[in-house]
């Protein structure tokens, strides 16, 4: 009874966690995975376990060669591959960024996102903990925005102008507090005197 009820409870914590989380083995094939990558995936469960994790995710390189996701000569690059090779290789933890293209929805999409490996045993086999964690809100702050060069405002997604505290406020939920750099309080200063 108490190694069922830790082998509910431990898939209970599995899937309660956000990020996409497979099992997988040295190709990459996935053994396992946690409810978020499933609802990610929304592919039957036989067409996920045991196959690849860049045909599994749609990545548009997969396709590249016959032989499928980790093949092609863009593969020797793909950041997963090398993270779970690396954690094979003995690596604790590897957290590495990247940008994934995926094909979701018919549609070629970029994927940003923080991928972690850690290697355990299970079964006396060698297996590592992919986790993916979706960044893509994060990267967006590294793009480009357009901000007008004399009054400031940013141009949203909507084209509509704002000002940037209301631009990040409404995007990302940030707040910002106000004060004045040390130049700045030196000139601020300057002109009040000059007024008194």
């Amino acid at each position: 009874m108490n190694d069922r009820l830790d082998a509910e409870m431990l898939r209970s914590v599995f899937d309660a966690l956000p990020s996409l989380i497979f099992v997988v083995d040295e190709d990459v094939r996935i053994q396992e995975y946690n409810a978020a990558a499933a609802e990610f995936l929304s592919d039957k469960r036989d067409a996920i376990l045991k196959h690849r994790g860049g045909e599994v995710l749609h990545c548009l390189h997969s396709t590249d060669v016959t032989e499928g996701c980790g093949r092609a000569p863009f593969c020797k690059n793909c950041v997963i591959r090398n993270s779970v090779d690396e954690a094979f290789k003995g690596s604790r933890i590897l957290r590495s960024r990247t940008k994934l293209d995926i094909i979701r929805d018919g549609h070629k999409t970029e994927l940003f996102a923080l991928i972690t490996c850690s290697p355990f045993r299970y079964r006396d086999k060698p297996h590592v903990l992919l986790v993916i964690e979706d960044i893509s809100i994060i990267a967006e702050l590294k793009r480009m925005i357009p901000i007008c060069s004399v009054c400031r405002q940013v141009q949203d997604e909507k084209e509509s102008w704002s000002r940037i505290e209301v631009y990040f406020k409404k995007q990302w939920d940030v707040d910002f507090s106000h004060g004045l750099c040390p130049k700045c309080y030196q000139n601020e200063m300057a002109k009040l005197k000059r007024y008194m």
